[in-house]
């Protein structure tokens, strides 16, 4: 299976699979013109994806507040998921789902209504946000100058392609020399991250914000596992200057999982290494996942195998 051509990725585009890196779509769909797509991702490890169903209903909710549909039933897109997992064999890998609006049909005006909408998707091996080397230390943060898109103009709560802000972030966390950025809203309550949730810990009590954050999987997969632990988890408006005076940090999301925060802003918290509960939190995470927490296994056959090979 070293020798596969899908081993490096597959993807699906509209009804095609192709290698990741022949995939494409056309420049004058308006899911690349005008970003209006939506895309959900979620993870294999272990050969089983993790809150599959969790990750399809979102996507699903995502489709239906931008008034898209590919024409598909969840069932398709699951099908079709598993189906490039399979074909790339990966055991441990970053899956995603686009739902895309083409170009406006011939003759008719050029309105989104008149556009197609179809899937896109593709699997990779996995990939996280921060690097090995960085959870093990913790995460570098910075509270980033620009502020996130008001939540009157865009829904956070939808998966979107507008990451400008987030983005200008990234490059003020580069250039500051730390490895990623959190974002707070005009009101100076705290939001997210580029691709992550953040949770900060006071006192013993976990919290995480309520507005202006994508309702992460991962989010609320720490959210379940503080019951388990016994510790308190809040949701609620969390201010920037709180999770500037907490006790740990952590950020949360598919591609990387629950990773502990060791500075923000240059301030050292704890010994400048994962605090306790953050890093009892990712423990569990892991341990939990590996022992098929929300799992569904991928049956990788050998007919697929053949396919993947061809």
């Amino acid at each position: 299976m070293a020798q596969s051509r899908f081993a490096s990725g597959v993807a699906y585009v509209d009804g095609r699979v192709t290698p990741l890196a022949e995939a494409c779509i056309p420049l004058t769909d308006y899911g690349y013109r005008r970003s209006d797509a939506t895309y959900d991702v979620v993870s294999v490890c272990n050969g089983a994806f993790f809150r599959l169903d969790d990750h399809l209903a979102r996507f699903r909710a995502s489709m239906q507040a931008l008034r898209l549909d590919p024409e598909l039933s969840d069932g398709d897109i699951r099908a079709i998921l598993i189906r490039l997992v399979r074909l790339s064999a990966l055991r441990e890998a970053y899956v995603a789902m686009d739902c895309l609006r083409g170009a406006p049909k011939t003759g008719l005006p050029p309105h989104p209504l008149n556009c197609r909408n179809y899937l896109a998707a593709f699997a990779r091996p996995y990939v996280s946000v921060i690097s090995p080397e960085a959870q093990a230390r913790g995460a570098h943060l910075i509270v980033a100058e620009v502020p996130r898109i008001p939540e009157a103009s865009i829904d956070p709560t939808v998966k979107n392609f507008h990451w400008g802000d987030l983005t200008q972030a990234l490059f003020q966390a580069h250039d500051c020399g730390a490895d990623t950025a959190v974002l707070a809203d005009s009101a100076g309550m705290v939001t997210e991250g580029p691709g992550f949730n953040v949770f900060s810990v006071t006192d013993n009590v976990v919290s995480t914000p309520d507005r202006g954050a994508l309702a992460g999987i991962t989010r609320m997969s720490v959210i379940e596992l503080c019951a388990e632990l016994g510790l308190r988890c809040e949701v609620r408006p969390v201010a920037v200057a709180e999770l500037r005076a907490a006790d740990e940090l952590l950020i949360c999301t598919t591609a990387g999982g629950v990773m502990p925060v060791s500075r923000l802003d240059g301030r050292i918290m704890g010994n400048d290494r994962p605090g306790p509960i953050s890093a009892t939190l990712r423990e569990r995470y892991w341990k939990r996942r590996t022992e098929g927490w929300h799992a569904t296994p991928v049956d990788y056959t050998p007919a697929d195998y053949q396919e993947a090979a061809s």
